[in-house]
């Protein structure tokens, strides 16, 4: 049986989006999912519950809205076969510019980094390690890059204010993922609510893969079955 890990996040109910898509709890069905790494912003009892439902084992760092959730790791590691798999919201990151997330990758010791914050679907290859950003499973709208601004005074002492300013022009994409590992290969599920000419929304599903570099033992035989459970996760999107 497929070992599935659910990466989520930028979730912000009730604040910015009502509730998760009702395609997507279709397909999050109970006993289908073996973990779940949510990535913040999980700010509402009542979704932290429904995501309990989807798999016991849940994982949650703190995000940026998680204000009252001071118990929360802003960072966590899990591993899976032979990969180690960091996440984290990322409003701790200086910026999401690739050299700076492969930086947080190291300090973590992973091969795989989970960051959120952006509301936006990413992933990309880089110096042998793999990064994914699963985007807002709500669809939840973003505020601008500076959303906390540090305005200088004339007696130069700081002062934070909030920008209110929203990315109202680009619609967020509602999007999660799901991850099957097998020894040192992962297979990336990206699931996307996209609408359609005429308006009407479907959930599109894309693949990626990803190998871990080691070097030859001769044993040759790590990545074997990488594929084998392709169908646990195709299941999900043909339910």
């Amino acid at each position: 049986m497929a070992f599935l890990i659910l990466v989520i996040g930028d979730l912000h109910i009730p604040d910015r989006a009502l509730d998760i898509p009702a395609k997507f709890k279709k397909l999050l069905a109970p006993g289908k999912i073996s973990q779940t790494l949510c990535l913040g912003n999980l700010t509402d009892r009542s979704t932290y519950e429904y995501l309990r439902t989807i798999a016991p084992d849940l994982k949650i760092v703190r995000g940026r809205m998680d204000v009252e959730a001071t118990s929360l790791p802003l960072t966590s590691v899990v591993t899976h076969g032979n990969l180690r798999i960091g996440f984290l919201e990322g409003f701790t990151l200086v910026s999401n510019e690739p050299d700076l997330l492969l930086a947080e990758a190291n300090r973590l010791d992973v091969d795989v980094l989970c960051w959120g914050g952006t509301h936006k679907f990413e992933c990309f290859e880089y110096m042998d390690k793999f990064f994914v950003n699963p985007g807002s499973a709500t669809g939840a709208f973003t505020t601008t890059a500076a959303s906390w601004a540090v305005n200088l005074s004339s007696n130069g002492e700081g002062q934070k204010e909030q920008d209110k300013g929203f990315d109202e022009d680009e619609e967020v994409v509602p999007s999660f993922c799901l991850m099957d590992v097998q020894g040192i290969s992962l297979t990336l599920y990206v699931y996307q609510l996209r609408k359609d000419e005429k308006g009407v929304e479907n959930v599109a599903v894309e693949k990626v893969t990803y190998t871990k570099q080691v070097e030859p033992t001769g044993a040759g035989g790590a990545a074997a079955g990488a594929g084998a459970a392709a169908s646990g996760a195709a299941s999900v999107s043909s339910s």
